[in-house]
């Protein structure tokens, strides 16, 4: 044992390979306790395959021996043999000391190749066969939560709660927080995020979200600032706090903090279309307008931010400029209906009505549910003396819109007009 303490102090001292060879040389000698011992540190200092040699020796001297077919198994895991650790740990008697602790592994490898409902089933069998046992409660209620079953996590992170609070760097109060808030019982989730002194920014992100979903924006904005105070490179912060600042009208400080945001994350189309709309509140149409423009660059077909461009443009009444940027946007693939109704209103609005009656027609082979474009195409219609074609289209509105009695009469004399023609 002297030997094998010179190579942890060797170790110590970062001389790795006069450790490794100390214990090499001194391994034919080794009684099985000591040969024991070697494969533990090799294994702690990530010599896996020499680890590996030494237990599937001590396994042939006692192939009874649980505690070596799980030490075993945890190289094979290490080394990306799974099939080779589960048929071992398989192998585990249910008399064994070790029959506990295969049940938990063999669950944990069953979940790594997604067989969710093997994995369960073995941890139920541990947690029948010892039902106080915290380690067996976390790993059910970490399987229920990894796959979305959150009103089962909780039963088991509450039979943890009395015990401990964290395990395996888990926090339990975390954890029951997030899976209530994901059941919706946000008022639940949020007494357990209060409980909770946290400083990991993701924690206190949640914590905020949480609050944020009770109607609390006082306490999403005291979380998501400390979060920035915390990690100013935590990306997803900036958008909720700016539009949280938004919605309660201080646009100032709303603002600042998408720049913010953007001056750490700067392509985030999201914040840049946010960061656009907080300007326009401002008064700042040109700034509004530059930060959409970087947003639409980064996706021609991001829908939000070209509609509001364009009726940023519209506000301006500059007709030209929504032409040129729908048309170009279009060039890209990128297709919606809506656009070509916009096409139509710019050109009309342009007085070029051949263009705005093409994109008209375009758009309504798909609009023609929208009785909102239906009225407008009519009246376009009925203005561009397209009688004939106009009535079929204020009749389908007016199956949408039966009570309209201003479109009800305007019909009327179209279809008299339209008898009246030679």
């Amino acid at each position: 044992m002297e030997t094998i303490m010179e190579a942890v102090r060797l170790m110590e001292a970062q001389h790795a390979e006069k450790a490794v060879e100390l214990l090499d040389n001194y391994l034919p000698m080794a009684d099985d306790e000591e040969r024991y011992t070697i494969a533990e540190l090799y294994l702690q200092w990530g010599y896996l395959h020499e680890a590996k040699a030494i237990f599937q020796d001590l396994m042939h001297q006692f192939p009874a021996e649980g505690e070596l077919k799980v030490a075993l198994a945890n190289i094979y895991t290490e080394l990306d043999d799974d099939e080779a650790a589960i048929q071992l740990l398989n192998d585990i008697d249910e008399e064994d000391p070790a029959y506990l602790q295969t049940l938990i592994q063999l669950a944990d490898l069953y979940q790594a190749q997604g067989l969710f409902e093997v994995s369960e089933q073995k941890l139920l069998m541990a947690k029948r066969f010892d039902p106080n046992e915290p380690i067996i409660d976390f790993a059910l209620g970490e399987l229920y939560f990894s796959t979305a079953d959150y009103v089962k996590a909780t039963t088991y992170y509450e039979n943890i709660l009395p015990k401990t609070k964290e395990i395996a760097h888990v926090s339990i109060t975390d954890r029951l927080a997030e899976a209530y808030a994901e059941t919706g019982e946000f008022e639940l989730a949020l007494t357990y995020y209060q409980d909770e002194d946290s400083k990991n920014p993701d924690t206190l992100f949640k914590y905020g979200f949480t609050a944020y979903q009770t109607g609390r924006k006082d306490i999403a904005r005291k979380a998501w600032e400390h979060v920035m105070e915390i990690d100013m490179y935590y990306h997803t912060v900036y958008y909720h706090l700016a539009s949280l600042y938004e919605e309660e009208g201080v646009y100032e400080k709303a603002y600042e903090i998408s720049q913010k945001g953007l001056h750490v994350d700067a392509f985030n189309k999201d914040l840049f279309l946010l960061a656009g709309k907080i300007a326009h509140q401002l008064g700042e149409d040109e700034k509004s307008e530059q930060h959409v423009r970087e947003a639409i660059a980064m996706d021609p077909d991001f829908k939000e931010a070209v509609l509001f461009l364009i009726e940023l443009l519209k506000n301006n009444a500059d007709f030209k400029g929504i032409v040129d940027l729908v048309s170009e946007i279009m060039n890209t693939g990128a297709e919606d209906p809506l656009y070509n109704w916009e096409l139509a209103r710019a050109y009309n609005e342009l007085e070029v009505y051949n263009d705005a009656l093409k994109h008209y027609q375009t758009a309504y082979n798909n609009l023609k549910d929208d009785s909102d474009f239906l009225k407008e195409y009519g009246y376009f219609l009925t203005e561009e003396g397209r009688i004939k074609e106009a009535i079929p289209v204020f009749t389908a509105y007016l199956e949408q819109q039966p009570i309209d009695d201003e479109v009800n009469e305007f019909l009327f004399r179209l279809k008299q007009s339209d008898r009246e023609e030679p």
